[in-house]
C-alpha cells in the first residue's frame, strides 16, 4: 500500500498533470502508465544486461543498438525540448510497436495517442516520477510499479458506463485467497477493466509458488497462456493491459471482445473465472450469444455472465463472482432458472453476502460473492453461507481504515469448512443444506435463512412504571410553583 511521502509525490505528480491541463483522470493514469512502461522496459533491461555480463552471455536486448536516446535513463536526463521531441517522434512510436504488428500488444496499443501538450509538463512529469521512484526505493519497495499503479487507479473515483466499477484491491485479494489459482491454472476475467483480478491472481502466485518460475514450462505458461481478460472500453483495455505488464506478466492476453456477444466463442477453456462484471441492466436480445439465452432468457447482463462463466469454464473449473443480491432473490422466471442450472447441474459452494458500502464511493449496491464449480453432474449438498458486516473500512464515501474485518475470518473458515458444520444459524457463517433450498425456490439471500436471537427483555409493571410518572409530575409541578414564588 502507497503511503508517507511516497503517497505525496505520487499525488503531486497527479497535480501537475492537472495544471497542465490533463483533468480527466482516465486520461492522466493512461499517460502516466506510458511513462511508467517506458521507465520500466529501461529497468528491466538494465538487470538483464547486468545478469548477461555476469554469466558471460550475449544479450540482445528490446532497445535497438545505435539508439541509446529510447531509453529512460538517456533521454530523461536531456533538455525539456529535446526530451519532448525523442520521446513524442521516437520513444512512443517504439513501445507502441513492441512485440510486432500483429502482436496482441500492438492490436491494444494501435490507437494509444500520447497527449501530453508541451515540454515543459512533460519535464516535470518525467522529474516527478524519478523522484517518487527514488522514494520508493528507499522504503525498500518490492514491487514499486505495481503498487504505484494500484494507487493510481484508486483515484478512479466515479463508476464508469455501463454499471462498471473498480473492484476495492482488499476485495480482490480475499477472492483470489479464496479461490487459491494454481501454477498450471488458465484464468479469465471476461469484464477484466483495470485487470484487477488477473493482477492479484499474478501476485498470489508469485508469493505462494514461487518455485513455478524456476520451471521453463511453468514459467512460460506464466508469461504467455495463463491470464486472460476480456473488456470493450479501449482505454481501459489498454491500462489493464500495461497493469499486468507492470506486474511482470510479458504477453497478456488481453482483448477487446464483448463477452456476451456471438463474437466470444469461447466453450470450456479456463479453469478459473475471477469476475466483478457490469449491472447494467439490460441488453438486446439480438446482441446477446444465443447459447447463453438457452440458459437463461433474460436481458439482464448478470444474469448472462453467471451463464457464460458456465460456458467458458472446464469441467471442474472454478468460478468467485461478485454478483448483485437481486441474483440471489430474483423471483422472476430467469433469476430461478439461473440459481437452479447452478445449483443442480453444478456445485455450488458458497454465497458470501457483502455489506453495501463496499463499493463506495463508485456505488452503494449491495452485493454478494457466489462461488461454485463446474460439474455437468450436480455436486451441491451444503451451501456455506457468511454475512460479512466489515471488511477493515468505514462503510461511507470517506472508506477510512478500521479496526472491525472479516475479510480474514472469512479466509480462515473456507479453507477450513469441515468444523463450520458444528455451527448454528445466528452465527455469522453456517451450512445450509441444499434440501432447504429447493424448498425456498432456490433463493440464496442469507435473510432467508439465517436466525436471528432476540434477547429477551423485562419491562417493570405498569402501577410501577406509572407510579414513577406521577412522581415526575409533581416534581415538575412543584417546581413551577417554586419559579412563581421567585418572581413575585
Amino acid at each position: 500500500m502507497i503511503t508517507g511521502e511516497l503517497k505525496n509525490k505520487i499525488d503531486k505528480v497527479w497535480e501537475t498533470f492537472w495544471t497542465g491541463g490533463i483533468t480527466n483522470p482516465l486520461t492522466v493514469i493512461e499517460q502516466f502508465t506510458y511513462l511508467l512502461y517506458i521507465k520500466g522496459l529501461d529497468d528491466n533491461e538494465k538487470k538483464k544486461e547486468a545478469d548477461a555480463e555476469l554469466l558471460g552471455l550475449e544479450f540482445e536486448g528490446v532497445f535497438p543498438k545505435g539508439k541509446p536516446q529510447l531509453r529512460w535513463s538517456i533521454f530523461s536526463n536531456m533538455g525539456a525540448e529535446e526530451m519532448f521531441e525523442v520521446v513524442t517522434q521516437e520513444v512512443f512510436p517504439f513501445i507502441k510497436d513492441l512485440g510486432g504488428k500483429e502482436s496482441i500488444y500492438s492490436k491494444f496499443m494501435k490507437d494509444a495517442i500520447f497527449v501530453i501538450p508541451t515540454p515543459s509538463l512533460l519535464a516535470r512529469v518525467v522529474a516527478g516520477i524519478n523522484g517518487l521512484l527514488q522514494a520508493s526505493n528507499s522504503d525498500g519497495k518490492k514491487d514499486t510499479l505495481g503498487d504505484l499503479y494500484e494507487y493510481l487507479l484508486s483515484k478512479l473515483s466515479t463508476a464508469g458506463t455501463n454499471g462498471q466499477f473498480r473492484t476495492p484491491r482488499h476485495i480482490i485479494d480475499m477472492i483470489v485467497r479464496l479461490m487459491k489459482p494454481t501454477p498450471e491454472d488458465i484464468i479469465v476475467d471476461p469484464s477484466a477493466g483495470s485487470a484487477g483480478f488477473l493482477v492479484g491472481a499474478g501476485e498470489y502466485l508469485k508469493e505462494n509458488h514461487n518455485d513455478m518460475f524456476f520451471i521453463q514450462g511453468l514459467r512460460e505458461h506464466f508469461n504467455q497462456n495463463m491470464f486472460h481478460g476480456f473488456e470493450m472500453d479501449g482505454t481501459m483495455l489498454r491500462i489493464g493491459a500495461m497493469n499486468m505488464m507492470l506486474h511482470g506478466v510479458d504477453n497478456p492476453n488481453i482483448a477487446y471482445r464483448d463477452s456476451l456477444s456471438e463474437q466470444n466463442k469461447d466453450t470450456e477453456q479456463y479453469t478459473l473465472v475471477l469476475a466483478n462484471p457490469p449491472f447494467k441492466g439490460s441488453l438486446d436480445y439480438e446482441s446477446v450469444s444465443d447459447d447463453l439465452l438457452k440458459v437463461t432468457k433474460t436481458k439482464k447482463t448478470e444474469l448472462l455472465f453467471l451463464a457464460l462463466f458456465l460456458r467458458m469454464l472446464k469441467k471442474g473449473g472454478r468460478c468467485a463472482s461478485i454478483v448483485p443480491d437481486g441474483v440471489l432473490f430474483g423471483s422472476s422466471k430467469a433469476h430461478k432458472a439461473i440459481r437452479e442450472e447452478i445449483i443442480e447441474n453444478h456445485k455450488l459452494e458458497a454465497i458470501i453476502s457483502m455489506p453495501s458500502g463496499v463499493f463506495k464511493p463508485y456505488a452503494g449496491v449491495s452485493t454478494a460473492i457466489m462461488i461454485f464449480t463446474k460439474t455437468d453432474a450436480g455436486g451441491t449438498d451444503d451451501v456455506w453461507f457468511y454475512d460479512m458486516k466489515a471488511d477493515g473500512y468505514s462503510l461511507d464515501d470517506k472508506r477510512n481504515p478500521i479496526e472491525a474485518n472479516d475479510i480474514p475470518d472469512i479466509v480462515g473458515r473456507f479453507n477450513n469448512l469441515t468444523d463450520e458444520k458444528k455451527r448454528k444459524r445466528t452465527e455469522q457463517s453456517f451450512f445450509v443444506p441444499i434440501e432447504e433450498i429447493r424448498d425456498n425456490g432456490y433463493d440464496l439471500s442469507i435473510s432467508k435463512y439465517k436466525e436471528v436471537e432476540y434477547e429477551e427483555i423485562e419491562y417493570e409493571a405498569p402501577s410501577i412504571i406509572l407510579d414513577r410518572i406521577s412522581s415526575l409530575e409533581r416534581e415538575i409541578l412543584q417546581g413551577i410553583d417554586d419559579l412563581r414564588e421567585l418572581i413575585k
